[in-house]
């Protein structure tokens, strides 16, 4: 069993910065790919960034050149450095990882962390 920790959200003025962190624990071969995610309320989940585990990353239009996915294999863990936050940013963030297990593949989700950045 794999278990994902998020850290890092919080209340952060527009302009300002956060940096998330899915840290990955447990059972499993290695780290592989995933993503982030985000739900505000009463709108549907989007891709917020995923990375590939060749480190290859792709990001929505609404956070590219203000958010940066990145991963620490050492540590296991994946984060987000999120720049620039707006208003609209604010959402629960959720980390999305496909750990290597000795099962193959398996998909993990994150419990969520909340941002809110205010005007």
């Amino acid at each position: 069993q794999v278990q994902l920790v998020e850290s890092g959200g919080g209340l952060v003025q527009a302009g300002g910065s956060l940096r998330l962190s899915c840290a990955a624990s447990g059972i499993f071969v290695s780290m592989n790919g995933g993503g982030w995610y985000r739900q505000a309320p009463g709108k549907q989940r989007e891709l917020v960034a995923t990375i590939t585990s060749r480190d290859s990353t792709n990001y929505a239009d609404s956070v590219t050149g203000r958010f940066t996915i990145s991963r620490d294999n050492a540590k296991n863990t994946v984060y987000l450095q999120m720049n620039s936050l707006k208003p609209e940013d604010t959402a629960v963030y959720s980390c999305h990882l496909f750990p290597n297990t000795i099962f193959g593949e398996q998909a993990y989700w994150g419990q969520g962390t909340q941002v809110t950045v205010s005007s």
